[in-house]
């Protein structure tokens, strides 16, 4: 359906009065203009509609696929849009990507995350639209020719209409939006295009607030890293410079050079894993090892040995810090360069001792297991160290300088210590003001812009809590109410959104005044609100919560001079020990709520396990169709109809049947009421009517007919009766053969289109019966003004039947045959069971009927082999 883009300001039509004249040609035109400026009128306010929309996903805290999602559901409300994509294009690097695609035919999704170069995209012609720059509508042949794009099966079926806008910033092309219609009878027209081009601007608008957003996020948490990282390094810059003076301090302090190694070690351990620490001397002859100071896990001692090749030797000849894993330490026992000696450790640093400028020692750590292993940076730590050790040594040796070398030590750290408490301050005021601005952020994100209320986030993140405290104590209880306010959409389509909102923030007041302090109550989006009870003792005191929020709604709210009602339906979920997450919790007080609803609003519902049974039936039961649409798993029963003077076969009523592969055959009963719900009757009709067409060839073999049920759906869709006899023709059915069932509730949606597209039905050859009949408005007017071909008697009134009664059922049986007969209708009784109500039916002139009496509804094969006609089509 075209529409024609409108601009926001361009919602009142120009008005003009009418003129005074008796020419009724003119006024016919100023009519027609009336009409026009209320269409157009109608499209701007779905236009404006649609654009509040999309800014309200783009500012949403839905993840991106859910705001493309919604964008699609807008686009789709505005014109045909089943197949959808939108493409981001970025001129700097050349590059597209697909970050929404949805097509009914084209089996490969690109992913949405993928650049894809355009110079791997020659043949697209989503490229071209870009490089284009314009709108281009038409067959996708002819937007090829005209783009000069060859063909290239590789990018997806063509389609026999397509429509592109690019979207455009500042003159430069960021994108396009695209939609397409695979059904020769969808077209899009110019007012589409303009109007797409419109949205399109809009919908950049919106991805590039959404970009900026989730970019400034990013910084903000780039800087936050940042800052972590640099108050880490500072802390561990402070602990290191605290070791240092501690060593220092100790040098001077220590009653002997064994306190200080003792000393030395529980500093080190402070920085690093020193289970398992030595340091080792070189004699005063420089021929052998001491180790004055040694704790290790697994040698106990270490005995003064002669020089050797062992890893200290090694750090001792070399001058430099040695950093060694086991594979490293047996390279080196393989190259001849050490000998081993001890225990094998997992990972060995050893560091020299300098006086002098010479090695006097090493200072080494080592590690048994894989759980510690040595950095660089502790290498570097141990090597500061090893020359504090080293130069308390040498202050040993020479007391004095020993003393000022400590003096100006001291200074030194005392002047570090101040400039690090100067940078600290520094940092803590960048902190405060940080913490500050991700607490408002923080807030933002976690509630609601209109009414002030916790959002979803903060709810979930509050039952998550609770949730987890139950698990610890079974004896904290809490529970769930989820609030929906009834005709909520009435005011809103009647007074305006601005009075819905203020209606929304009065409902928010309202029950926040209904719960204790602890409790917390959030607004989940629209007329939606959910309440969190924590410690509570049994469901009673959720109950006693509804209840007073249902009395404080129902009160009058005073809302811009107008006096409004609402009233709201509450469903209850108590927390027990199947929920393993906030969201089960919120959606079973949902499924509550829309028992609630359903059982007459202004009231609530506690959810039990026969919910949650009934709940996962439903869900399984809507997987269940959704595939067996796919595996074709519908199929038609034949039940006879038969005259009733001597049991000849005239036709046959086709009923649908589910042949499930594991639960068998199911009557439509079972099902019926979720396929209308998830939309799937319709696609499951058109299957079965499809093999009744296949079967007509052989069952009308006897110039039988088989009647179709027709819901009011499909007598509403304007292409109907079109579809309906090309399929007849294509599998070559005589419209003679092939007769409709209609209810009476059918009649009454919109009889004007039903009574044309059974009209030219009947002009095609195809009849009409009434079915049903006497079980609703039973109305005489629509018996003559529809072309009904007949009427079939509920099954109701042929089951109360009784030989010798004259009023009752009998009564009503014998006015319908007459009413029937005077205005020439055939007249069929349903459900005859017994002999008794076929005898009945006859002596009240009744000659045709079908039940369980004659035959039990059965496949196309029992049929024809229980009245011997062949597949033939012969008898």
């Amino acid at each position: 359906m075209p529409h024609h883009p409108l601009s926001p300001g361009e919602l009142k039509p120009t008005v003009q009065a009418l003129p005074r004249t008796d020419d009724t040609s003119a006024l016919a035109a100023e009519v027609q203009r009336l009409r026009v400026d209320v269409e157009r009128l109608g499209r701007a306010e779905r236009l404006q509609r649609a654009l509040f929309a999309i800014s309200d996903l783009a500012s949403s805290d839905q993840d991106a696929a859910t705001v493309l999602h919604g964008l699609h559901e807008i686009v789709g409300r505005l014109m045909y849009a089943e197949n959808f994509y939108i493409v981001r294009y970025s001129p700097e690097t050349d590059t597209m990507r697909f970050i929404y695609f949805a097509d009914s035919l084209d089996p490969i999704k690109p992913d949405p995350t993928e650049e894809l170069p355009a110079s791997q995209m020659g043949n697209s012609l989503t490229l071209a639209l870009i490089r284009h720059g314009r709108p281009v509508l038409g067959p996708s042949d002819d937007v090829r020719r005209a783009l000069n794009v060859p063909r290239d099966e590789t990018l997806g079926p063509d389609s026999e209409d397509w429509l592109g806008v690019p979207m455009v910033d500042e003159g430069v092309v960021r994108g396009a939006v695209v939609v397409q219609s695979y059904d020769p009878e969808t077209r899009y027209s110019e007012d589409d295009r303009a109007l797409l081009g419109y949205v399109a601007q809009h919908i950049l608008t919106a991805l590039a607030r959404r970009d900026a957003q989730e970019e400034l996020e990013r910084r903000v948490d780039e800087r936050t890293r940042e800052l972590r990282q640099q108050i880490a390094e500072r802390e561990r810059s402070e602990r290191l410079q605290a070791a240092l003076f501690r060593i220092a301090e100790q040098a001077g302090r220590s009653e002997s050079i064994e306190v200080f190694y003792a000393e030395v070690h529980g500093i080190v351990s402070a920085l690093l894993d020193a289970r398992n620490f030595f340091i080792a001397l070189l004699t005063d002859d420089g021929r052998e090892l001491d180790f004055p100071y040694s704790v290790d896990e697994r040698d106990q001692k270490r005995p003064r040995r002669r020089l050797a090749k062992g890893l200290t030797e090694y750090v001792l000849a070399s001058g430099q810090p040695l950093l060694a894993d086991r594979d490293g330490i047996h390279d080196l026992v393989a190259e001849g360069k050490v000998q081993s000696f001890g225990t094998p450790s997992v990972c060995w640093l050893g560091v020299p001792l300098q006086i002098g400028g010479q090695p006097v020692g090493v200072i080494a750590v080592q590690s048994y297991t894989p759980d510690y292993l040595y950095t660089k940076r502790d290498q570097e730590l141990l090597s500061f160290v090893s020359f504090h050790i080293a130069q308390a040594l040498e202050r040993r040796q020479a007391n004095e300088s020993l003393r000022l070398a400590y003096a100006e030590l001291e200074q030194r750290v005392a002047s570090r210590t101040s400039e690090l408490a100067d940078a600290n301050r520094e940092l803590l005021d960048q902190i405060s003001v940080r913490e500050r601005m991700e607490h408002k952020l923080k807030h933002e994100a976690m509630h609601d812009t209109l009414t002030g209320l916790p959002n979803r986030s903060h709810l979930l993140g509050r039952m998550g809590m609770a949730l987890s405290r139950y698990r610890y104590d079974p004896t904290q209880l809490f529970a769930v109410l989820f609030l929906d306010l009834d005709r909520f959409k009435v005011v809103n389509d009647s007074v305006g959104h601005l009075v819905g909102d203020e209606l929304l923030k009065e409902a928010a007041r309202r029950i926040g005044r209904c719960v204790r302090d602890p409790d917390m109550v959030a607004r989940l989006g629209g007329d939606e609100f959910a309440i969190v009870l924590d410690f509570i003792h049994t469901a009673d005191d959720a109950v006693a919560v509804a209840d007073r929020v249902i009395s404080s709604l129902a009160e009058p709210m005073r809302i811009a001079g107008k006096e409004l009602y609402t009233s709201a339906s509450i469903g209850i979920a108590l927390v027990d020990g199947r929920y393993r997450s906030p969201e089960e919790l919120l959606r079973d007080a949902d499924v509550a709520m829309y028992r609630a609803k359903a059982t007459g609003r202004q009231r609530y519902a506690l959810f039990d396990e026969h919910l949650h049974e009934a709940a996962l039936k439903l869900l399984e039961l809507e997987g269940d169709l959704r595939r067996a649409l796919q595996r074709q798993e519908f199929e038609p029963h034949y039940q006879p109809i038969i005259s009733l003077a001597d049991g000849g076969l005239v036709g046959f009523e086709a009923l649908m049947r589910w042949h499930h592969p594991v639960r068998g055959l199911s009557a439509p009963g079972d099902f019926i009421g979720i396929a209308e719900e998830t939309g799937s009757l319709e696609h499951m009709d058109w299957q079965v009517y499809e093999l009744v067409c296949r079967d007509t060839k052989r069952l009308s073999a006897r110039n039988a007919y088989i009647t179709l049920n027709v819901s009011p759906r499909h007598l509403r869709a304007p292409d109907f009766e079109s579809r309906l006899l090309e399929m007849m023709a294509r599998h070559a059915v005589k419209p003679a053969h092939l007769r409709l069932e209609v209810t009476e509730g059918a009649l009454l949606e919109q009889p004007e289109q039903v009574q044309a597209c059974l009209g030219r039905l009947r002009e095609a050859g195809v009849l009409t019966l009434l079915d049903d009949f006497g079980t609703g408005y039973s109305s005489l007017s629509y018996l003559h003004r529809f072309p009904l071909h007949g009427l079939k008697i509920d099954r109701s009134f042929v089951a109360e039947l009784r030989s010798g009664e004259s009023g009752g059922s009998t009564a009503i049986v014998r006015a319908i045959r007459l009413l029937a007969d005077s205005l020439g209708l055939e007249v069929i009784a349903e459900g005859i069971e017994t002999e008794e109500q076929r005898y009945q039916l006859r002596l009240l002139g009744l000659s045709l009927g079908q039940g369980y009496l004659f035959s039990r509804p059965a496949s196309a094969s029992e049929i024809l082999a229980r009245y011997g006609m062949s597949d033939g089509g012969t008898a």
